[in-house]
């Protein structure tokens, strides 16, 4: 095996998108390298051209799932969009990706995945960071975010808050939903950082995150 990835070989994206659902349906300790290739009808030989190990293997769906995040955020035409309708778009990417991994997943990846799992998250906050923060510095050269906004606290509670979300502990009302609290967070910090402008846009805007609940009931 290589030891640089070709994320353009079909065969290694069917790999890691058939493993994501194996993974789902009867979770990421429970199966073996030799499970993953009964289960994908290939043999291990074949798997271990593609990954050194079930380690390997693991890093490389999250690896590629950012690479799609990625992908998905460079369709936004961040030329076209001013700072609010991006971070609109933005948020909902990343509200979809911080909700693939499930509590049982976040488990085991804590449990027996640690290294691994502490690689996952420290990227996917430096992602959220960069996003945020050049959000925010577009946002104030259009006028829409206040010229006194900390970028680099603002930034860092958004993420902070995004992370704590998806904590079993977070949230203590099981009568608040996660996308209520996403809701809430999101208009929290839009209007922690905007000027008036800003303000009165995101009113004009809002039902587009509202949609949220109805999107995943």
């Amino acid at each position: 095996m290589q030891d640089e990835t070709n994320w353009d070989d079909p065969k290694l994206r069917e790999i890691l998108e058939k493993t994501v659902e194996l993974f789902y349906e009867f979770g990421i300790r429970n199966l073996n390298m030799d499970d993953i290739s009964r289960n994908l009808k290939i043999s291990k030989k074949t798997l271990y051209q593609y990954v050194k190990s079930k380690e390997d293997l693991i890093e490389k769906i999250f690896e590629y799932d950012g690479l799609k995040w990625n992908m998905e955020f460079a369709k936004i035409k961040i030329d076209e969009l001013n700072a609010i309708e991006i971070l609109i778009k933005a948020s909902l990417l990343i509200y979809d990706e911080m909700r693939r991994l499930d509590s049982k997943q976040k488990f085991e990846l804590r449990k027996y995945y640690q290294a691994i799992f502490d690689r996952v998250m420290q990227t996917k906050q430096n992602h959220i960071f960069d996003h945020i923060s050049m959000n925010i510095r577009k946002g104030i050269k259009e006028g829409l975010y206040r010229s006194d906004v900390n970028i680099e606290l603002a930034a860092t509670l958004y993420v902070r808050n995004m992370i704590d979300m998806h904590s079993d502990e977070y949230c203590f009302n099981e009568n608040i939903s996660f996308e209520q609290l996403f809701e809430a967070m999101f208009e929290n910090h839009l209007r922690a950082i905007s000027t008036p402008e800003g303000i009165a846009y995101f009113e004009k805007r809002k039902s587009e995150i509202n949609q949220l609940n109805n999107k995943h009931k």
